[in-house]
């Protein structure tokens, strides 16, 4: 996480710098998008209305639908324990 200095000034974390292309001198712009804002690196175009927002949002749920189908769900009863365990716990039987 990176913190807002007293000049407001934000530091990019090399990572992020390296993976995007940012270097140092170059401008990035900052866009307000809702409750959050977007930083985009140098040589991409903020989105302009409505069209491609949407077109963010879509590819931004396609990803996130990757992510979940990539996981392994667990069999409800995989725990090794059941709710009924918990209430009886301590209890003389």
């Amino acid at each position: 996480m990176a913190k807002v200095t007293s000049k407001y000034q934000v530091t990019v974390p090399k990572v992020i710098a390296e993976r995007y292309g940012i270097h140092p001198g170059d401008d990035i712009d900052w866009v307000a998008a809702g409750d959050v804002i977007r930083v985009v690196p140098p040589g991409r175009a903020a989105p302009e209305g409505p069209d491609a927002r949407l077109r963010l949002f879509d590819q931004a749920t396609e990803r996130h639908l990757r992510r979940r189908s990539g996981r392994r769900e667990k069999a409800p009863h995989a725990r090794g324990w059941t709710r009924e365990d918990l209430y009886r716990r301590g209890r003389s039987r």
